[in-house]
């Protein structure tokens, strides 16, 4: 028969764990940032890091700080995904943290000074099997159903500026659709097209 672990022993578990969950955040980071461009290791820097939004559909905005003191904020990360969640149905998804790292970097590479207009956020699989089957310019597998892609302009920018910089920081996909007026931003590989 096993016997339990003390409380003692069970507390230094829980301190080794948190050590090496902090080591292992520490380790990443340090290896994310020298795989990183240059722009990146700057926001690796930052004390805290901001984004703000303004949902097209819905118009809730959202002015949230979802880095500080050295960690993600859980209920900041919430708050994005309620206003990044799929208009058509409801659904809340989480978006993945690099999409919002990489809007962060974004917005100040653009000197923004208004929040980015969301055209699409997140996507459930019911609302982009209706879109893919109306519209040749939607995938199938789209990064939208996983929280990974955005649809964005920056009122007070150029879109063509916004789809050059985020071209320029080849951290993901970018696609360009001037005729609906807003970009694409993904966290999938490095890759760039014309809708």
């Amino acid at each position: 028969m096993l016997a339990k672990p003390s409380r003692k022993t069970a507390h230094m578990d829980g301190d080794t764990c948190e050590f090496r969950r902090r080591f292992l955040q520490i380790g990443f980071g340090a290896t994310a940032s020298l795989a990183m461009p240059n722009a990146f290791a700057t926001m690796l820097k930052q004390p805290e890091r901001s984004i703000a939004l303004l949902n097209l559909h819905t118009g809730e905005q959202i002015k949230a700080t979802y880095w500080a003191e050295g960690q993600y904020q859980a209920d900041e990360l919430d708050a994005i995904h309620r206003v990044l969640r799929d208009h058509r149905t409801g659904d809340i998804h989480a978006i993945d943290e690099n999409l919002i790292d990489v809007l962060n970097l974004l917005h100040q590479k653009m000197n923004g000074k208004q929040p980015f207009h969301v055209i699409s956020g997140y996507r459930s699989p019911k609302t982009n099997a209706m879109l893919n089957k109306n519209s040749s310019g939607v995938a199938k597998k789209s990064l939208h159903m996983q929280g990974k892609a955005i649809d964005i302009r920056l009122p007070g920018r150029q879109l063509n500026e916004l789809r050059k910089a985020a071209q320029a920081m080849k951290v993901g996909g970018v696609g360009y659709y001037p005729g609906s007026e807003f970009i694409h931003v993904d966290t999938g590989r490095v890759r760039s097209w014309n809708g």
